[in-house]
């Protein structure tokens, strides 16, 4: 069963859902059928046409659900009939799916939860990580966001801003390597760029870019992370790169300064560093700052106090680190890394034990585990 195509028609296949005029939440219902059934079918007879396929079964399922509902029967008279099977239309629906779930009527937190559940198919459990808030929590959220649009007429486009909320999460999650999804979040930005005339657009796409350049090194031969200082820089995508810097640069001199854009510039210093030594931490410093005034977000604080030990010292970034909550996520390895730094070894490798039992990933808490482990063999 291939897992990244069923994802990949998700959208799609809900798309021709709420166009014919099926509401959105029991569209979700019915294609999560649909996947169910493919899930079943698709290993022992998969078909010719994957997407018609799933857009049939999930129309009948819908149909199903909504003769079953007597309070939708007047609806049910206005739907129309059920599609012959055979090839769907090859349109392109995603976009147009993601500002649909923006809707007017959910608060943006709610309508960037719900898009990322039902369209960019993450787990509620990497929604809530994204979120920085409990797994219930985000439960609750992703529910009550699905009553609110219940019945809802999807004729009314959300705000730009709520989409680029839920594709710069899509790629943070594809770029976790949870699940595959960084391409596409490119993908679905460029096509945006193209249609919308916006700095902070054109500012999400050359930051995608510029992360997206180094994945190759991301990792080692065996799965383990590369840290960004010991990755092998002959490996970024140099063409990425450029592409990335040419488009940040058309943005940041249009003087419209947002937060993708400050965030692309930070990117672009770390590209443009011949090695982790020769890298401007000074001016990563003024971004942050600059990333502070535009948002309350504790991550950029975490980020910045990084950013502090390496321009100024670990002491003066642990100070940084201070005022920060000890429940903020990767805090714990910030501060074994910043000990480490400042040459308390005995601090650092117990602080990076601390740091692997809290890792939301294996291959995050497999690097932090071998951090401990080679201090804890050096202090021998």
């Amino acid at each position: 069963m291939d897992e990244l195509l069923l994802r990949s028609l998700t959208p799609s296949v809900l798309a021709v859902l709420v166009r014919r005029g099926a509401d959105f939440a029991a569209a979700e219902d019915a294609v999560q059928d649909a996947l169910v059934e493919a899930v079943r079918v698709w290993p022992g007879d998969t078909p010719r046409d994957p997407k018609g396929w799933l857009v049939t079964v999930a129309w009948r399922r819908f149909l199903d659900a909504t003769r079953a509902d007597t309070s939708r029967r007047r609806r049910e008279d206005r739907l129309d009939e059920e599609p012959a099977p055979g090839p769907a239309p090859a349109v392109d629906d995603t976009l147009q799916l993601y500002f649909l779930c923006a809707h007017p009527s959910l608060t943006p937190s709610s309508a960037v939860a719900l898009t990322l559940r039902a369209v960019g198919g993450l787990t509620t459990r990497q929604i809530a990580r994204a979120y920085l808030v409990p797994e219930a929590t985000m439960a609750q959220r992703i529910s009550r966001a699905k009553r609110t649009v219940s019945g809802v007429r999807f004729d009314r486009p959300g705000d730009v801003s709520t989409v680029l909320r839920v594709l710069y999460l899509v790629f943070n999650e594809g770029y976790s390597g949870d699940v595959d999804l960084a391409a596409e979040a490119i993908r679905l930005t460029r096509q945006l760029a193209a249609a919308i005339d916006h700095p902070e657009v054109a500012g999400l796409l050359a930051l995608m870019l510029l992360h997206h350049a180094r994945r190759a090194s991301r990792t080692g031969p065996d799965g383990s992370l590369v840290p960004l200082a010991e990755q092998d820089r002959g490996r970024w995508d140099t063409g990425m790169i450029a592409e990335g810097v040419r488009i940040l640069q058309a943005a940041l001199a249009r003087d419209r300064l947002g937060e993708f854009q400050a965030q692309a510039a930070v990117a672009a210093l770390h590209a443009d560093a011949p090695t982790a030594e020769e890298t401007d931490w000074v001016q990563i410093v003024e971004w942050y700052d600059e990333l502070a005034g535009l948002t309350d977000s504790p991550v950029v604080r975490l980020n910045r106090a990084v950013a502090v030990g390496e321009a100024d010292g670990p002491r003066a970034g642990l100070a940084e680190l201070a005022a920060l909550s000890d429940s903020l996520p990767r805090r714990t390895a910030v501060a074994a890394y910043l000990h480490e730094r400042d040459g308390d070894l005995a601090t650092a490798a117990r602080l990076y034990a601390e740091a692997a039992h809290k890792a939301p990933t294996l291959a995050e808490r497999d690097h932090l585990t071998r951090q401990a482990a080679r201090l804890n063999a050096e202090r021998r």
